[in-house]
Parts: C-alpha cells; structure tokens; sequence
C-alpha cells in the first residue's frame, strides 16, 4: 500500500537501480557493510539495521521517509534521501550474502524493503 501512494522520484531512482542490478545480475553484487557515518544517521532518527528490523518498522520508516522526502526542510529532505540509499545498500549486502533470519521470521524487513522496491521500480 506504501507504493500506491506519492513515491518520491529519489525512491523510485534507488528502486530502479536495485531492480536493474537485480534482473541483470540475478542478485545484487556484493556490497560493502554501511558504515559508522552511515549506522549514526540512522541512529539520529532511531532506525535499526534492516538486519534486526521487522516489517512493520520498515513499512513505518518508508512512510516516515516518504513524507520526509516531499518536506520543505532541506536538512531532512537530504537525511530521507541518504537513508534510503543506506537501505538499498543494506538490502544488496543482504541479499548478496544470502542472509538467513536471525530468529525464524521475526526480522524480515528487509522483505518489506524489497517488496517496496520492486512495487515502484518501472523494472
């Protein structure tokens, strides 16, 4: 239902570069972990790691970021588009290292992420 909405064109170019990445390559190359500028932006706005992150705070934290990235604050116009990026490149490193729950089924948003992706991308 997130998708259905206003998306952002900076969501939408995150998106199509993850699914182009995905359907050339069948899963994203292997991305490097994010780092500790990129965990403390995170951290500012009290965002997990998508590893230990439900889905239920992952479709929070898109709707959050959705109406972040329309704000007519500069500062968190540019945090929202930062974040996602981060995202992305959480879900490539997870998806590339072939990444199995922690506990049965409890943190899957990165499934949430990827879903979301796949729903805006013209891909």
């Amino acid at each position: 239902m997130l998708a259905r909405g206003e998306v952002p064109d900076s969501h939408r170019r995150v998106a199509d570069n993850y699914m182009v990445i995905k359907k050339i390559y069948g899963t994203p190359v292997v991305q490097p972990r994010i780092n500790t500028a990129e965990k403390a932006l995170l951290a500012k706005y009290d965002f997990n790691l998508l590893e230990f992150s439900t889905i239920k705070q992952i479709n929070e934290e898109l709707s959050f970021l959705k109406k972040w990235s329309l704000s007519l604050d500069k500062n968190l116009r540019k945090d929202s588009d930062e974040i996602i990026q981060i995202r992305a490149k959480e879900l490539k490193f997870l998806v590339a290292s072939r990444y199995v729950s922690l506990t049965s089924e409890i943190y899957s948003g990165y499934k949430a992420i990827e879903r979301y992706f796949e729903e805006i991308s013209k891909y």
